[in-house]
């Protein structure tokens, strides 16, 4: 097994909390870490990788079908987490690499809970009066009248795995009515979740807080941009938990300055890492987080055990359960 070397790239959590997945890959072969800029070039990006024929990746950089043109032997990529937007899944196939992913169960719960726990951040400001604590200033405390989430009309764009569970949570915890944009789901498919089935216009027009919570493809790239924001209703919140691209930042931006938009809650950039100079961060009615939502200790754990066990598979010769790009000369015995 000593041929294996496995790349760890762009994640800033896998094996530093749970060390024994470290201890894991390590038994398979030489294990290193790397860090890269999202906008690396495939090229580049191929030669640093260069020798490593197994990746767990994170939502960057890109593995383009430029970057396995160029890459040698690549017998895996294991995306620590549900997505693999970045990721060229024709070229893959082409060179033979398996492509596999996180069960999206695993991270329902914490991106759900996320999506909400910022969403009510904004509604009642609390990041901006505990920092008017922390500069002695508890006075001001009436600045920071906020608005109640309970009752209100609940508009989720995307009724998937983690929009579900959105919906259930707002609907019996905060008796909010729930009503949902899904073109992938029928209108039976999201009662099951006491969520109605409506038009895009339609939740713009009607919702109080809107939850993004869709897969990015091509199609809904900029779903949200200055028409869709005409159509809101004056003073809306909005939370995203998914893919920064969903929205148009300049439109968005926009809607905060003019107060269209009452605030944003959002957890994902287009353009990832993020920093102080964002034109969001311009806004003081804004809640921004570097993708944590699946940072809990239980869904970090769940994560790792299944990238490591990916990686244990294909070096044996079978196929990692919930893998997108199945078909490899390195797979010798299929799970079933």
């Amino acid at each position: 097994m000593a041929e294996n070397k496995v790349a760890i790239v762009n994640s800033s959590s896998f094996g530093k909390i749970f060390t024994d997945h470290m201890k894991r890959l390590e038994k398979l072969g030489e294990v290193q870490h790397f860090t890269f800029e999202s906008g690396i070039r495939g090229e580049e990006l191929a030669k640093r990788l260069h020798g490593y024929n197994i990746i767990i990746s994170s939502v960057t950089p890109f593995f383009t079908k430029e970057f396995f043109d160029f890459k040698d032997e690549l017998k895996l990529i294991s995306r620590h987490g549900i997505g693999y937007n970045n990721i060229d899944l024709v070229a893959a196939r082409e060179h033979n690499t398996i492509v596999s992913i996180v069960s999206a169960l695993v991270e329902r719960d914490a991106v759900a809970e996320n999506n909400i726990t910022n969403l009510m951040n904004i509604l009642r400001k609390t990041s901006q009066s505990q920092q008017s604590v922390r500069n002695n200033r508890w006075q001001d405390r009436a600045k920071f009248v906020g608005n109640t989430l309970y009752g209100k009309v609940a508009g989720i764009i995307g009724v998937g795995n983690t929009g579900s569970c959105v919906a259930e949570s707002l609907r019996l915890g905060f008796r909010c009515r729930t009503i949902g944009y899904d073109p992938y789901k029928s209108k039976l498919e999201l009662a099951q979740f006491g969520v109605e089935k409506v038009g895009l216009d339609e939740l713009l027009q009607k919702s109080d807080v809107i939850c993004v919570c869709a897969n990015l493809t091509e199609e809904n790239y900029h779903m949200i941009s200055t028409d869709e924001i005409a159509k809101m209703k004056e003073h809306v919140y909005i939370s995203n938990s998914s893919r920064g691209a969903l929205l148009d930042e300049k439109a968005i931006a926009e809607g905060l300055k003019t107060g269209k938009i009452a605030g944003l809650a959002t957890d994902v950039l287009e353009n990832e890492p993020g920093d102080s100079t964002h034109p969001y961060l311009k806004n003081e009615n804004v809640v921004l987080t570097p993708h944590t939502s699946a940072y809990t200790m239980e869904c970090l754990e769940n994560m790792g055990d299944k990238c490591v066990t990916d990686c244990e598979c294909v070096v044996k010769g079978k196929l990692p359960e919930r893998s997108v790009q199945d078909k490899s000369k390195y797979i010798l015995q299929e799970v079933v």
